[in-house]
């Protein structure tokens, strides 16, 4: 968090962020999904970002801080901090931009996400106990560095690259009534909702995040953003707070933030398992979990667009949520 003016993200940002990116990703697929359809009496189709480059729609954000950078820049290095996805996709594109890349995660993080992360060749820093102290090691290892952060949902080039998401869905659903969108910081939320609300104004876009991780809500009822100590199984969402830049988007532009609990998650992702054939993970099925408990507003037959937002999940945590009820 900072004192700084909010910055401005835009719809031409958001094309202009496209271009960046140009064909080096995934046009994530999306399905219409007759089981949420019946039980909820809306016309639901799924946003499968889980079929994106590293599982997660968090590449896209990353490549387009990395068309940002300047050759000095880029042989600095950059610094990131994540929970799992976004450490992954920042590896993947640095390496694709031969650039070195260091990432803060912490004690506790996914075993399998900080494996994989050092897999695809970064260096892992994991000094901090949890996200709230991992964002001050970042703070101190950015300073001593000299590394370009690349700011996993709070910068303009990350809420305008993620929303090219948006633009995904208003093209492949001309007539969405609702779109749904978990929320960590809110660089997601943010960037959808700048695309959609910029090509469809009557459209509603409507957040879901965990009630033991609700960094924006909190941050939208205390009018900045606060520090928390988030706790869900969903951990791509768990983020301390909301970003400085991503809540007045959403104050802005986004109808509603709702709050799912730890077992509607759960029955979130066993539906998208089940019925769906969709190997989320259980931030990937909080916006699902929302439509299924009857929390997002909408009326009979109402187009509804649901983001999945990814699919990486340790094999010991799907087993166990799946063997659940």
């Amino acid at each position: 968090m900072s004192d700084a003016a909010a910055a401005t993200v835009s719809l031409h940002d958001v094309e202009a962020a496209r271009a960046a990116i140009g064909g080096r990703l995934h046009r994530t697929p999306t399905f219409t999904s007759r089981g949420l359809s019946e039980l909820t009496g809306a016309r639901v189709r799924l946003k499968a970002e889980l079929f994106q480059r590293t599982g997660s729609f968090k590449p896209r954000g990353v490549l387009t801080n990395l068309a940002s950078l300047t050759p000095g820049e880029k042989a600095r290095g950059v610094i990131g901090i994540s929970a799992g996805n976004h450490a992954a996709a920042l590896v993947y594109g640095a390496a694709l931009e031969g650039v070195s890349s260091l990432l803060v995660m912490w004690q506790g993080a996914s075993e399998q996400k900080i494996e994989a992360t050092r897999a695809y060749g970064a260096d892992v820093d994991l000094a901090a106990s949890g996200p709230g102290e991992a964002f001050d090691r970042l703070a101190e290892l950015t300073a001593d560095s000299g590394r370009t952060l690349v700011h996993p949902f709070d910068s303009p080039p990350t809420i305008a690259g993620q929303g090219t998401v948006g633009l995904e869905i208003v093209e492949d659903v001309p007539d969405a009534d609702v779109v749904v969108v978990p929320i960590g910081g809110g660089g997601l939320i943010a960037g959808v909702a700048t695309a959609v609300k910029g090509h469809r104004p009557r459209a509603r876009v409507i957040g879901v995040e965990p009630e033991g991780s609700n960094a924006m809500r909190a941050a939208l009822d205390a009018g900045a953003p606060v520090r928390l100590d988030p706790v869900s199984i969903a951990d791509g969402l768990n983020a301390p707070f909301a970003g400085d830049n991503t809540l007045p988007i959403v104050r802005e532009l986004v109808a509603e933030v709702v709050l799912v609990t730890e077992d509607e998650i759960a029955d979130g992702m066993r539906f998208l398992y089940g019925r769906a054939k969709l190997a989320c993970e259980p931030a990937g099925a909080a916006a699902t979990a929302a439509l299924l408990a009857g929390k997002i507003p909408h009326e009979q037959g109402e187009s509804v667009v649901v983001v999945v937002s990814g699919g990486n999940v340790a094999s010991a945590t799907a087993v166990a949520i799946l063997a659940g009820p």
